[in-house]
């Protein structure tokens, strides 16, 4: 019963960070075809077709992350890395609106810059729970970091 349950816990942790993903793109959708495509971006800016397949492939390494978490035995290392994990979804979502629907690059400047600081303090709290989850959010932050110096790009070239 309880691999089951593991399993079970997975999916969990698949849907949250797609539906996320999922929410994040309806606040993108629109602005990428209108008011996205007008700004000046850093030379280092990828084609837009990078970015779907690139955050499907991490918002699954992040679900198999917590869940790598979740399922370690329940300890005050376990809670605090859960917790950090909690708080880096909710940046990560929130990221799209501030930047996205709300067009405005400086408000998603300073909700990224938190993001990589949680992404980091998870995986340093997640490394005694467990160190696989740990790797797997290292891809997440370095694509996170690479995004930061976008966003401030944006930013700067077009305040």
């Amino acid at each position: 019963m309880k691999q089951k349950n593991s399993w079970i816990s997975l999916v969990f942790f698949i849907l949250i960070c797609l539906v996320i993903g999922l929410f994040g793109s309806f606040w993108t959708k629109e602005a990428v075809s209108t008011w996205y495509p007008t700004l000046t971006k850093p030379s280092w800016t990828p084609p837009d077709w990078v970015f779907g397949p690139v955050w499907s492939s991490l918002y699954i390494m992040i679900a198999v992350s917590g869940w790598l978490i979740y399922r370690s035995d329940p300890s005050h290392k376990r809670t605090v890395a859960l917790t950090l994990y909690a708080g880096q979804l909710a940046l990560n979502f929130i990221w799209s609106f501030l930047f996205f629907s709300l067009r405005n690059p400086f408000l998603g400047l300073i909700d990224i810059l938190f993001l990589c600081l949680l992404i980091l303090l998870t995986i340093i709290k997640a490394w005694p729970v467990s160190r696989l989850a740990s790797f797997f959010l290292i891809p997440y932050l370095a694509w996170v970091l690479y995004a930061t110096t976008l966003n401030l790009g944006i930013w700067l070239l077009n305040d």
